[in-house]
């Protein structure tokens, strides 16, 4: 791995939404998320024409598996050699193994087996990728501004979803899969001269060790997430609410639409309801910058937001099920970037990396495993009891961390309850 010289240099005093340095960061991720968004069209595209449709599956599913297994190990890379530098050599892989598919569909026919290579060294990339994003934010604002900085992150994520799509079909219809990959690796050159320039802050306490090995590094770091008051009850609230959350949106959605006869375009309105909500919260966290009283309401948001989705299933009117998709994305979009915020603040930077990388391992490594299981159950008992039961899930672990008081009385940085720093003990 090229070593690159990181700039230590005086953290930002400016609000977060003022500071060029904290935009040259938003906008190396947004283009490299809505250059994610563009690659996943190109290569559903590239996989439909040149397979069968199960073969087209297998290849859009491989990426999955070097991702989950990798998704630890690459929490302590970026602990061990700075976010920044994981993140440059990460977006740098990504470019060259999208332009050189590109360069090989110009050429020809190269079949499915360039498309799986290309998408388990995606997997892989992203185990490092997903861990080193995370980390980077404290290095690059002060601790009062990351909050107001994940609700940057929480928007750029949702216009990455609306812009990479169609983005990605237009380069389709006009110059085919060979012109959306190019597409793809041209906004990840993008992203690359936005992450040099950075000027990132030193680590509080000095930097990284490098002292021991990487299986104890792991070890070390999910010690620490097990002892931390806030950080271990946090991680067991995500687990339930994302396990819970995951497959009726992702399945049940789909068959609801066809039991109620809403269609294709009754998926996309839902969805948008969603999406809208979802970016309307994160737009609260990033004007606001700081949410009073973050843990309990992070409880409270995700138990409500459950409800919400539970009652999805009862509603016959497509109207009405986009007004209660604007409450899951409204009230889970917050508790997601409450999450996050306090991810960010409570956690000493040092272990951030390895953290990110636990909450990524649940969220995309455990949490798709619950597809299968939903189409199942959904075929056993119906829509109506699996959704209620996904919501069931959803609120457990909003009312564990109701129950846990350090997580019910964190608070982010800023107000007259902000604590000085993290806690551990």
């Amino acid at each position: 791995m090229t070593a690159l010289t990181e700039i230590p240099g005086a953290r930002p005093a400016r609000p977060a939404h003022r500071d060029p340095n904290v935009f040259r960061w938003l906008g190396a991720y947004s283009a490299s998320a809505v250059g994610d968004s563009v690659y996943y069209i190109a290569l559903s595209w590239s996989a439909v024409r040149s397979g069968t449709p199960a073969e087209a599956g297998l290849v859009m599913a491989v990426s999955a598996v070097p991702r989950a297994l990798l998704m630890l190990g690459g929490g302590v890379i970026a602990d061990r050699f700075g976010p920044r530098r994981v993140v440059v050599v990460s977006d740098t892989v990504r470019c060259l193994v999208v332009l050189g598919v590109a360069g090989l569909l110009l050429l020809g026919s190269p079949g499915l087996w360039v498309l799986a290579a290309a998408a388990l060294v995606f997997g892989a990339v992203d185990a490092l990728f997903l861990p080193a994003v995370g980390a980077l934010p404290p290095r690059i604002a002060a601790r009062d501004q990351l909050a107001r900085v994940q609700g940057m992150r929480g928007l750029a994520q949702r216009a990455a979803l609306v812009l990479g799509a169609p983005l990605g079909g237009l380069a389709v219809a006009l110059g085919g899969p060979a012109a959306a990959f190019g597409a793809a690796g041209l906004l990840f050159a993008l992203a690359l001269p936005l992450l040099l320039t950075l000027r990132l802050g030193p680590l509080p306490g000095g930097g990284p060790s490098r002292d021991g090995t990487a299986l104890r590094d792991l070890a070390d770091g999910l010690r620490y997430l097990r002892r931390h008051r806030v950080l271990g009850p946090l991680m067991i609230v995500v687990a339930l609410s994302d396990l819970g959350f995951v497959g009726p949106f992702n399945v049940g959605l789909a068959l609801l639409a066809d039991e109620r006869g809403w269609g294709a375009s009754g998926i996309g309105w839902v969805l948008a309801g969603f999406g809208t909500g979802a970016a309307a919260a994160s737009l609260v966290l990033t004007v606001r910058g700081r949410i009073p009283r973050a843990g309990a309401v992070l409880g409270w948001t995700i138990a409500l937001g459950a409800a919400s989705m539970g009652a999805l299933a009862y509603v016959p009117e497509l109207p009405v099920a986009v007004a209660l998709a604007l409450s899951v994305g409204l009230l889970g979009g917050l508790s997601g970037a409450l999450c996050g915020a306090l991810t960010q603040t409570e956690c000493d930077p040092a272990y951030l990396g390895r953290v990110t990388a636990v909450t990524s391992f649940v969220s995309l490594g455990l949490a798709p495993l619950s597809f299968p299981l939903t189409g199942a159950a959904v075929g056993l008992w119906g829509l109506g009891p699996v959704f209620v039961a996904s919501a069931a899930i959803c609120v457990l672990g909003g009312l564990y961390g109701l129950s846990v008081k350090a997580l019910r009385r964190a608070e982010l940085p800023g107000g007259p309850q902000g604590g000085p720093g993290p806690s551990t003990s």
